[in-house]
């Protein structure tokens, strides 16, 4: 998923302007600066080295030596004392400079270590792809419900504001309705009350705005002063979702980047059993060598000295015979870890599958509530318009208007929380099903 510079700079404000981003947007921009993404993307570039690493065990090992010699003081030979008049008795051995090339060749030509090696650096860097994409579920669903969060505390502040000018609009008429003889002055310090209460609540919400956008920019990778506005609305998605439990663990089985991981782990296990099994066979290697050496004194110039040169080639075959049984234990210990991680995918296997049931009963119960919540919604208005129309007639009562305002302030909390939960519902069973966010 890319999320170029230039849209970027169209989706996050500069310095002192503010810039509306949607959910889609939100999420391109956290894939794109996502510290956890980042290690991720490294991880996987780790792996890739790792196989080139593997590949080594099994192409051309070339390696050359150069070696000079300067001799301070020689060596000297002592000799025999021959009694002829003349013969020396000592004898040097070394010439004031030498010089060693070599250039050696090893191939290996029989070697099923380094080919299970080899299989199993695969099988990693396939389990780095899948790690990938789970650390990518898990930040796409992070932003998403941080958004969302940030969404519903905008939302929750408007509802107390809405209150809180239906009761000042309430207070400024039981005034009216005071001076005309028509309500009692405890109607008006009610009305006063019912406005004073609603004040903290208000300052809770302001405060669990800035709280939610704060968590929301640093899911992002923000800076914490950058200036971002929400365009999104919490409203019902047009997403299908598999109701049936069994379909949706299907589903998990076959998409689930953790899943996949422990299994591609047992393939690996079966890899480093096959590479301590390999140890019983022998080693082949080809190699060849070819140097060079020369000795000359410093009355000879380097380019009159003389270079002969050698070469040589052969076959290296290496057999363990007894290795005080680490091969057989190393073999085992690699069977014992195959096992358990085979244990650790069956684990995983029903934890899935009863994430899946609790996170597809709470989608429906979401969906449920705000089928009630919606119907709640028309008749808790309806009922205030008719208590507010009661009261200014005078035939209503100050706590009938109460009770109805109440009634449609918890009707719209209700609902808000209900598509809310449904929202989030969805993006946790997204998770659950390991479902790709769109590219």
């Amino acid at each position: 998923m890319i999320f170029t510079a230039t849209s970027f700079r169209h989706a996050v404000a500069a310095p002192g302007e503010a810039k509306s981003i949607t959910l889609d947007e939100a999420v391109r921009i956290g894939l794109e600066r996502s510290r956890s993404l980042q290690i991720a993307r490294l991880d996987r570039d780790m792996a890739g080295q790792k196989i080139r690493q593997t590949w080594s065990e099994v192409l051309p090992q070339i390696t050359s030596s150069f070696t000079y010699t300067r001799t301070l003081k020689p060596s000297v030979l002592l000799l025999p004392d021959q009694g002829f008049p003349g013969f020396p008795s000592k004898l040097e051995t070394s010439s004031d400079n030498a010089g060693h090339a070599t250039l050696d060749v090893r191939q290996p030509l029989f070697n099923l270590a380094a080919i299970a090696g080899i299989n199993a650096a695969g099988i990693v860097r396939k389990m780095s792809e899948e790690a990938y994409r789970n650390t990518e579920a898990a930040v796409v669903a992070d932003i998403k419900i941080s958004y969302f969060d940030a969404l519903i505390s905008k939302d929750q502040l408007h509802l107390i504001e809405q209150s809180i000018a239906r009761w000042e609009e309430s207070r400024r008429d039981t005034r009216a309705m005071f001076r005309q003889g028509v309500a009692a002055d405890i109607d008006t310090l009610k009305a006063f009350l019912s406005v004073e209460n609603l004040r903290p609540d208000l300052i809770q919400a302001q405060s669990r705005v800035a709280i939610t956008m704060t968590k929301l920019k640093n899911a992002m990778g923000l800076p914490a002063d950058s200036s971002v506005v929400l365009s999104g609305k919490l409203e019902l998605s047009s997403k299908s979702y598999p109701l049936d439990i069994a379909a949706a663990y299907r589903e998990a089985l076959d998409s689930r980047p953790d899943l996949h991981m422990l299994d591609l782990q047992v393939k690996a296990e079966g890899q480093k059993i096959n590479a301590a099994r390999a140890e019983h066979f022998p080693v082949i290697s080809a190699f060849g060598k070819l140097e060079t050496q020369t000795a000359f004194s410093d009355k000879t110039r380097p380019s009159d000295s003389i270079w002969p040169a050698s070469s040589s080639v052969g076959l290296q075959f290496t057999l363990p015979i007894f290795t005080g049984f680490r091969i057989s234990s190393q073999v085992e210990q690699a069977r014992i870890a195959q096992l358990q991680t085979r244990t650790r995918l069956e684990d995983l296997k029903a934890n899935v599958r009863a994430e899946i049931e609790v996170r597809v009963l709470n989608y429906k119960e979401a969906q449920k509530r705000i089928e009630v919540q919606s119907t709640t919604i028309s008749v808790a208005e309806r009922s205030y318009k008719i208590s507010l129309l009661r009261f200014k007639e005078g035939i209503g009562s100050r706590l009938e208007l109460t009770d109805a305002e109440l009634q449609l302030n918890k009707a719209k909390t209700n609902y808000l929380q209900a598509v809310y939960d449904y929202l989030v519902a969805g993006t946790l069973l997204d998770k659950a099903l390991g479902r790709r966010s769109p590219s």
